[in-house]
């Protein structure tokens, strides 16, 4: 593999360290697993540092390291590589006083988790990403109209796990 010239590098090494921890958050919800979502970081920044000197001047290098990290996953699953543990828990790294706060993180990982891998990732991208639905559309190679009816079946089971039914009540209180 070519060495990347000295002025390439530093651009990388400070990409890298500007974009890292938001490419981790994400592997992190589309896996649930620390250890897998460290490797599925370091393989999306490993396809990215190999198309850099492209990438700098041509494509935005995160909308191309985000990409590699979804379609990585997305590889993973298909080709089942590997397993997805049950995960009883996720230990939650950010430090918080309400113990409340930090148990409906946890429960609403634990949701996000149970959902199939590719309405995980249209959920994750659209809603922790902050992505358009057109955008997301990109990113995993569908359809808008896959992505919004992906998103609606998600959030659908998403309220239903969680015993979130303020959409109904309400539709019963205007009755």
């Amino acid at each position: 593999m070519p060495r990347l010239q000295e002025d390439d590098a530093a651009a990388f090494d400070a990409f890298v360290v500007a974009r890292r921890g938001s490419l981790m958050r994400t592997a992190l919800l589309l896996i649930g697993d620390r250890g897998r979502a460290e490797d599925l970081v370091q393989t999306a920044l490993f396809e990215t540092y190999r198309r850099w000197t492209r990438l700098r001047d041509q494509v935005d290098p995160v909308g191309y390291a985000r990409k590699a990290l979804v379609t990585t996953h997305l590889n993973w699953i298909r080709r089942r590589s590997w397993h997805e543990p049950a995960v009883g828990e996720i230990v939650d790294l950010a430090a918080a006083d309400d113990v409340g706060v930090v148990a409906e993180r946890l429960r609403i990982r634990a949701a996000l988790l149970a959902l199939p891998p590719r309405m995980r990732a249209v959920l994750v991208l659209r809603f922790f990403e902050d992505l358009s639905e057109r955008d997301t559309a990109e990113l995993l190679g569908c359809s808008p109209g896959t992505v919004k009816s992906q998103t609606a079946r998600g959030l659908s089971r998403l309220r239903d796990a969680l015993g979130d039914d303020e959409p109904a009540r309400s539709a019963q209180e205007a009755r």
